[in-house]
């Protein structure tokens, strides 16, 4: 059995890969910007969590049926992946964002405080900054759009290639 032989890891990647490619023409549309860096981050628009475990999830019930402890097993392994995308990661994001706002406000503090009293031709303007990242998990939407995604992408790669 060769690789490109298992349905289920194939409709995975697949829709994972295709999830990621998707996000640089959504944010385009959505904000006019052209990032392709998008294709490397997390977060965004489709969830490339729930699209490539929802694909896993759907390939291995058209393979093994509902009741095969297979889907179970992935079934519950995708719940846990989209809850924690929209929980646990995207509150770390945003605490990301809280403190990437403190930072700067220190930094501004510290330049203020520096410079106080100063000529300003004196000063030179070195910028040592820090920053956090700002790796956000999903909004629901994200979520929900990803599930359907993975479902589609593994029905099509399904009737492509292994019928």
């Amino acid at each position: 059995m060769t690789i490109l032989n298992n349905y289920p890891l194939v409709a995975a990647m697949f829709a994972i890969f295709i999830s990621q490619l998707t996000k640089v023409p959504v944010n385009y549309i959505f904000n006019h910007r052209l990032d392709f860096n998008l294709i490397f981050a997390t977060g965004g628009m489709p969830s490339s969590h729930s699209a490539g475990v929802t694909a896993l999830i759907t390939a291995i019930i058209v393979e093994h049926g509902w009741d095969s402890p297979l889907a179970a097993i992935a079934l519950t392994f995708g719940i846990l992946v989209m809850f924690d995308s929209m929980g646990v990661r995207r509150q770390s994001g945003e605490h990301g964002i809280i403190i990437n706002q403190l930072i700067a406000e220190i930094q501004l503090l510290t330049r203020s405080a520096a410079t106080f009293g100063k000529d300003p031709d004196e000063i030179a303007s070195k910028d040592h900054s820090m920053h956090s990242t700002e790796f956000l998990g999903h909004k629901p939407i994200e979520v929900i759009l990803g599930l359907i995604y993975g479902i589609l992408l593994a029905l099509i790669i399904y009737y492509l290639f292994y019928l």
